[in-house]
């Protein structure tokens, strides 16, 4: 009975994890601008403490919803983007690099792209003429 009652407490435990959802393309809206999300290789989402998720369509709009003061940003368990170079994969929006080009064609029109790592970057930097921005760089862009 014991084991039983452990392992009710532990699945409980698990399945009210706070965790980030993946974005689902053609059926999800953005959270600031309520377009349906349909550029794989854009998006965000933003996951409270208290699991609340929050999901964008272009870095703009989570960005313009992360400074807007609706949530605080120390409220975020969860910032992430998605890889330009990983469609649909959702990465730390803190860790990554973002590529700024009036050559790119985003959903809200940022101009701006995510990627995992620096050195992912190299090839569309040279091919947009696109600004290396960090995090603390990107997040000045759009306040």
């Amino acid at each position: 009975m014991r084991l039983f009652l452990f392992s009710a407490l532990c699945w409980i435990v698990i399945s009210c994890a706070v965790k980030p959802e993946p974005l689902l393309y053609g059926r999800d809206a953005c959270h600031t601008c309520k377009m349906t999300l349909v550029d794989r290789k854009f998006g965000a989402e933003l996951v409270t403490e208290k699991g609340k998720v929050y999901k964008f369509d272009d870095l703009n709009c989570m960005l313009t919803f992360y400074h807007s003061g609706y949530e605080e940003a120390s409220a975020f368990k969860f910032i992430q983007v998605v890889d330009f170079t990983n469609p649909e994969k959702l990465i730390d929006a803190q860790n990554a690099w973002y590529l700024k080009s009036e050559d790119l064609r985003t959903p809200m029109a940022s101009e701006v792209a995510a990627f995992e790592s620096e050195e992912s970057t190299q090839v569309f930097k040279k091919e947009w003429k696109a600004v290396l921005l960090s995090w603390g760089e990107i997040q000045t862009q759009f306040k």
